[in-house]
């Protein structure tokens, strides 16, 4: 979450004259994250997210991520429900921006991780997979292995300035991960349906311990359920120091398992998938902390985070991933 563009006070109440939602009360910006402009919006009647979608998400793909979370909320799942105006319309515009207002919902995200935490996140995305079998519609993954060498090759001028030797290494990592990918060349397919793609701890809710909700879900998209999974080993299961901790990445397998078990397959490309996770985030925090504007109200999130992951699920292809 960030905040990119500026919502004036009489747009926002004529925008909020096409809801039932009451008269504006606060309407603050969130800076965390690095995608939309997002802000805490109080009514007379509840608070709300207001979303101003920028940057990579498609306009044309909003209809489908707000009906994906309409479905999903609607069965079961904790997560925002997107807000219909008189019209029955969950996407407006606003300060020349698509717009959208989904409910609030309780908790927080945890700073604090541990191995609870993550078997409960294992488990929610587990829900997530099979609630989203009943959504039928697709959404290719925009940010998928096909967007990885264009993304390297926009960040070739300055890459090295992170890190020297940078560029290459990432080169090379894509060398080895495109021909490993589960359904090129001989790779087998494996299962796959929607996924959030983004579930990183401050995507995540808990409420006194216990897991009370996903959100940001402007990644998803439709492609392997285990890639998902590899996805949350990343962001859930190194500590502070960039080291992996095994006992995270047990917990979370385990607690998917309790609800949706792995194939075979899915747990032989393991490896590679979260390998590939890795790169997919090194390159685009790479590609954000060299093009985020210097005047954005905006965390920039570090991609040697990631680079550290890569370079460890990078030697471990080709064998268990997991103890």
């Amino acid at each position: 979450m960030a905040v990119y563009t500026e919502v004036p006070d009489e747009a926002l109440a004529a925008f909020l004259e096409g809801y039932d939602i009451g008269r504006p009360v606060a309407c603050q910006g969130i800076a965390e994250g690095v995608e939309n402009s997002n802000f805490l919006l109080k009514t007379t009647r509840a608070t709300f997210i207001l979303t101003l979608y920028e940057r990579r998400v498609n306009p044309d793909e909003l209809p489908w991520f707000l009906g994906l979370m309409q479905y999903l909320a609607k069965h079961g799942l904790s997560c925002p429900l997107p807000v219909a105006d008189r019209q029955g319309r969950t996407l407006g515009t606003l300060s020349g921006r698509p717009a959208a207002i989904t409910t609030f919902l309780p908790g927080a995200w945890s700073r604090r991780v541990d191995v609870d935490m993550c078997a409960q996140v294992g488990a929610a995305m587990a829900r997530l997979h099979l609630l989203g079998e009943g959504y039928v519609a697709e959404r290719p993954n925009s940010m998928g292995p096909q967007s990885w060498a264009g993304l390297l090759d926009s960040c070739r001028a300055r890459g090295d300035e992170v890190r020297p030797g940078l560029v290459r290494e990432i080169g090379d990592v894509l060398a080895r991960v495109l021909p490993a990918w589960p359904g090129t060349g001989n790779n087998p397919t494996l299962p796959r349906g929607q996924i959030h793609a983004d579930l990183f701890p401050d995507n995540v809710f808990f409420r006194d311990g216990r897991l009370s909700g996903l959100i940001d879900f402007y990644f998803a998209c439709t492609d392997w359920y285990a890639y998902d999974l590899a996805i949350g080993i990343n962001a859930w299961c190194f500590d502070d120091t960039r080291r992996f901790v095994p006992a995270r990445a047990q917990a979370m397998v385990a607690g998917y398992n309790g609800v949706r078990p792995l194939e075979l397959a899915e747990e032989a490309a393991l490896a590679t998938l979260a390998t590939g996770a890795a790169l997919r985030f090194t390159l685009t925090r790479l590609y954000d902390w060299i093009n985020t504007p210097a005047d954005a109200l905006v965390t920039r999130k570090d991609p040697l985070d990631y680079v550290a992951r890569m370079e460890f699920c990078a030697a471990r292809m080709g064998e268990r991933f997991l103890p």
